[in-house]
């Protein structure tokens, strides 16, 4: 999400989505989004509904229910120099794994 005023990124805080930079506040609970976990003192959002907008992936096989079917995304995880980790979920299910 962005901030309308500046263009700037909204971070999630206490229920609201906030801009560092003017200070727009926005309802976090009209979005996709939600806090789930604290990670090196910041706070971390992920996506609550997928919109179809993640790639999919038709070749992988979720290991908790078998669907043939996942979204991915890929994060560098590790140091520069060594390859990126790729995080599918289940279409399905929505359980989540790594592929490093």
């Amino acid at each position: 999400m962005f901030c309308p005023n500046c263009r700037s990124l909204l971070f999630p805080k206490n229920g609201v989505l906030t801009c560092s930079k003017c200070g727009f506040n926005r309802d976090a609970s009209k979005e996709k989004t939600t806090v789930v976990t604290k990670k090196r003192d910041k706070e971390v959002a992920v996506i609550e509904e997928e919109g179809g907008t993640l790639p999919t992936a038709d070749d992988v096989e979720c290991p908790k229910c078998g669907n043939a079917k996942a979204y991915w995304v890929l994060r560098q995880t590790r140091a520069a120099d060594e390859p990126e980790t790729r995080i599918y979920r289940c279409t399905k299910c929505s359980h989540s794994w790594r592929e490093y």
